[in-house]
């Protein structure tokens, strides 16, 4: 019998095909969970749910409404929720003076506001039975990289709603945590890893010795939605020792690229 038999686990932003969200919602089936997937493309998460034997239930992130009705859902259809993870994000990469007012709503909305909204649900949708929230964060919460302002602004913000849910609503056996990545082998990430000079830069700041996977991230998961797991409050640095070190900055990753003749000089 799998850590999950009889657990009933919500996975946000699993709608992308092979990105974290599936690859978590995966491990999780393989553990006995019954799997619930949402984001915004229906025909991939109808896909996803069939392959693990799970179900699906359309969410746009960035509206209350969604979110909500999201969950009622999953309770009424299940008669539970033990397990919410929220995987969404949108890794946007402009200067600061440059990050449009319109950008920098969409941000908030999708990687603040929406967290929080889904925080308020959970929180009363949990209050009697407890349970376990997960947020993905980023490394860049906490470190430094160019051009990535509005990203790593709402990632640290939302780390914080994740310490206030865990210090008020652990008496009702809430406990909630966040998981911090580094740059990681994933759909999103695909066309900048396809420079080797990028990778190997990035790369010399990891002690480990590698970027991370989305495997790395569904094994954390796993460990901190179990029963087994005394932790609430915290932050997991999944990221090979990333945040002893720093990212490389950008014009370390340029000149690189340059003299490895991937790019052109300016």
């Amino acid at each position: 019998m799998g850590r999950f038999e009889g657990k009933v686990v919500s996975i946000v932003g699993a709608a992308s095909n092979d990105n974290m969200g599936q690859v978590m919602a995966r491990r999780f089936a393989d553990e006995g969970a019954k799997v619930v997937v949402s984001g915004r493309n229906e025909d991939r998460l109808r896909a996803l749910a069939s392959e693990i034997n799970g179900d699906w239930v359309h969410c746009d992130f960035s509206k209350k409404t969604s979110i909500n009705a999201m969950i009622d859902t999953i309770v009424e259809r299940h008669s539970r929720l033990d397990v919410a993870i929220n995987s969404t994000g949108w890794g946007l990469l402009v200067p600061l003076p440059e990050n449009s007012e319109e950008q920098l709503d969409q941000m908030i909305d999708l990687q603040f506001k929406g967290p929080f909204v889904w925080l308020q649900k959970l929180v009363q949708t949990m209050e009697s039975t407890g349970g376990s929230i997960i947020q993905i964060s980023s490394a860049t919460a906490n470190i430094m990289l160019d051009d990535h302002a509005a990203y790593m602004g709402t990632k640290a913000g939302t780390d914080h709603l994740i310490r206030c849910v865990a210090n008020q609503y652990g008496p009702q056996g809430i406990r909630a945590n966040s998981i911090s990545p580094g740059l990681t082998a994933t759909p999103m990430t695909a066309e900048p890893l396809k420079s080797a000079a990028l990778l190997a830069e990035f790369e010399s700041c990891y002690p480990l010795g590698r970027i991370g996977t989305s495997e790395d991230i569904a094994a954390a998961a796993t460990f901190l939605a179990s029963d087994e797991c005394f932790m609430t409050g915290e932050n997991l640095q999944v990221n090979g020792g990333l945040c002893l070190r720093r990212n490389p900055l950008g014009t370390e990753l340029f000149d690189a690229m340059v003299a490895a003749g991937e790019i052109p000089a300016a």
